[in-house]
Parts: C-alpha cells; structure tokens; sequence
C-alpha cells in the first residue's frame, strides 16, 4: 500500500528528494516519475561525470525507459564542474514543461537551489594549483586552520572540497566565503514552491545496503571500470572523488588487495553517508522527513 504521504504529492509542482547514499532515494524519484510523470533530474556531484557509471550508481537502461533522466554522466572526468555549473543546467529544466522531481545525495546543491547561490568569481588556475599541491602535501587542515570563525563554522569541516572551496574563495578574492554568502542573491527554486523529501534511515540498515550495493558494484565490473579510469587519473581531478575510486585504484597500482579495497571502499562509503546525514541535520531542517524503508 502507498503511503498518504506519497499519494498526497501534486502532480504540478517540483519534487526535490535528497538522502544518504545508497538509501533508496533513485527509487523512489522513479515511483514518482512511473506513476505521476515527470522528468527525474540528477542532483548528485559525482554522478554528473561521464567516466564513472558503475562506482556513483547512476541511473541503468532500466530505469531510463521507465522516465527522463537528466544531468547524468553529462560532464567530462577531467572537467571542473560547480555547484553554479549545475544551477545553471538545471534551469532551463526547471522552465521545462514537465515537473521535474530533483534527486540526489548532495546537499550543497539542493541548498543553493532552494536558498540561493553568492555569485563568486571563478578561482584562478595558479590558486587552484596551489590548493591542489597543499590538499596532496598536507591535507585540509591547514587550510581550515587559516579559514576565518564563520566560514569555518558554516562549512563541512570533515570534507577537504569544501574546506579547500573556502580557502580558494578566500586567496583569490581578498573575501571570505561567508561575507560572499551574506550577499546572496534569490534562489532559482525556493523552498515553498517545491515538494521536499528527506529520506531518513535506520544506521544499521543503511550500512548494510551500502556493503551489498559494493560488492554490487564489483559484481557488475567496477574494477574494470575503474581501470579504464587508471590512464588518467588525477587524485586533484573532481571527479576522483568518486567513492570507492581511490581504494579500487591503488588494488590496481599493486598497493593493496581486493578484499582490502573492497572493505576500505564500504568504509569510505559510510562515512560519506554520516557526513550527508550531518548536512542534511544541519542545514535542511525545514525540509519533509521519509523514514525508509
């Protein structure tokens, strides 16, 4: 039986879905489109790369002949790619005729949607090289050393793209990233003109899906996918942060076996899903809670 509050969305407006990886979030953004039409809309930084496909999950054959899919696999793997990039491709969907339902584990993203985007200027080549050098030589935390108290207090202080993002913003600027988030402009989408979900999971639960989705994943070839990505690789490169990628790349390098790098692999993965689910406490508590399964 479908539950009331599924049955009670409109078929006329948006429907934005966020949730921890592996939690159910793709499929039911399908449900929706399968049985209310619509177009499903890709909201998640990795999966947006076109050289991981197996790693990030995307979306099969299968489910693109039940809807729509966009945003998915659109963006080079040695291409910079923004949260202002994705505004700015999802915009013209939003102007579409068919509703979009918006789904993904990036809450980066679904906040700018929703609250708006400070329109900072792009980072220069030389500081980004010299972010990526630091980021390699010593980790994020110098730089978050050097990060003022409300950028440092705003930001994901456990994952280095953002700390590195601030610090960036910061050097090439002369402005902190939270003066520039105080003169954000209006949103594309505000919050009362779409449906929210927030998909909410037992810990458990989702551990466990999160171990048989990556052997999933090995099973359906991972491993060769990730060798065809070894040519090329760059830990600097955006979309290296596939999860999974670096512990299934250095197996290939000779640096640890697979078992290893499987484990290391669901290690990575949920503790990416504890850093979702800290975003999503934080910063979108106005947002509807789903409790899956």
């Amino acid at each position: 039986m479908r539950p009331d509050w599924l049955k009670s969305l409109s078929p006329e407006l948006p429907v934005l879905i966020a949730g921890p990886t592996a939690s159910g979030k793709s499929a039911l953004a399908l449900e929706i489109a399968a049985d209310q039409g619509g177009v499903v809309v890709n909201a998640d930084a990795l999966q947006v790369f076109g050289n991981w496909h197996i790693l990030t999950a995307r979306p099969g054959r299968d489910e693109e002949s039940v809807a729509p899919h966009l945003l998915y696999g659109h963006v080079p793997g040695d291409a910079s790619y923004s949260v202002g990039h994705w505004l700015r491709d999802l915009a013209p969907v939003l102007q579409g005729e068919a509703r979009a339902i918006v789904v993904g584990g990036t809450g980066l993203y679904f906040t700018a949607l929703t609250e708006g985007l400070a329109d900072i200027p792009p980072t220069p080549a030389e500081i980004r090289a010299e972010a990526d050098a630091r980021i390699r030589a010593e980790g994020h935390l110098g730089m978050l050393d050097e990060l003022d108290q409300d950028t440092g207090a705003r930001i994901d202080a456990l994952n280095p793209a953002r700390v590195q993002r601030a610090w960036e913003v910061w050097r090439s600027t002369g402005k902190v990233l939270a003066a520039w988030q105080d003169e954000t402009p209006e949103p594309v989408l505000p919050l009362q003109a779409a449906q929210t979900l927030l998909i909410q999971t037992e810990r458990d639960w989702l551990a466990a899906r999160i171990g048989r989705r990556f052997d999933a994943m090995i099973a359906d070839g991972a491993v060769e996918e990730t060798r065809r990505n070894l040519p090329g690789w760059d830990p600097a490169l955006p979309s290296s942060r596939a999860i999974g990628a670096r512990e299934l790349i250095d197996h290939l390098l000779g640096n640890r076996d697979l078992k290893d790098a499987v484990a290391a692999g669901k290690t990575s993965t949920r503790q990416y899903a504890k850093r979702q689910r800290t975003w999503f406490r934080s910063k979108m508590r106005a947002w509807r809670s789903i409790l899956l399964p």
